[in-house]
Order: structure tokens, then sequence, then C-alpha cells
């Protein structure tokens, strides 16, 4: 999968169509990932020890990796990302603006 954890992405199609936000987790084998602040869902939670009131929380759920794109961090504009392999080691790089975005 050509997302990391950590990488800013742009959501392409849904509800969240236009939204960015960090990724917080990626599920490789499912092609999943969850974006901050995009697909909020409300949870309802037993009183617990992490949650001693319980209630209705909400929190992001997984969305899949083809309704993101990934931000070039230079330019802030969202592209399709490519590999290559640069001084022996493969990168990623913007097909847009052709800049190495690992290294």
């Amino acid at each position: 999968m050509y997302i990391k954890k950590g990488d800013i992405v742009k959501v392409i199609s849904g509800e969240y169509k236009g939204k960015t936000g960090k990724v917080l987790y990626v599920s490789v084998k499912q092609s999943r990932l969850i974006v901050e602040g995009v697909n909020i869902v409300s949870r309802h939670m037993k009183p617990s020890n992490d949650y001693p009131d319980g209630g209705i929380i909400k929190r992001e759920a997984p969305i899949h990796a083809s309704k993101v794109l990934l931000v070039d961090p230079k330019t802030n504009e969202a592209s399709r990302i490519g590999f290559t392999v640069v001084d022996g080691k493969k990168v990623r790089y913007s097909k847009k603006t052709g800049n190495v975005l690992d290294g």
C-alpha cells in the first residue's frame, strides 16, 4: 500500500469528499485506513475502565484506501503516487509534480 501512518491525505469520494486529514491507522490486508476527522460514527459504549460513564462516543471509522489521495507536502496538492528507485532505495513520488516524498 502506498499510504503510511502519519501521511496527510485528501478524501476524493463519499460523504467527506474534499476533506483532508492525517492518517492514524493503516490496515494493509483490508486496504482500509483511519483518517483524523473523517467518517465519524457514534458508538454506544457500556461503562468500563476506559469510559467510566459509558454513553455515546463519536470516533473515526475506517475508509477504503481507494477513496483517498496522498497530499504532496511541498505543494499541498493531492496526487497519485508512484514508486521509483533512488540510490538503491525504493521511494514514493508524486505523479503530478514528480517530487520524491520519502527521503
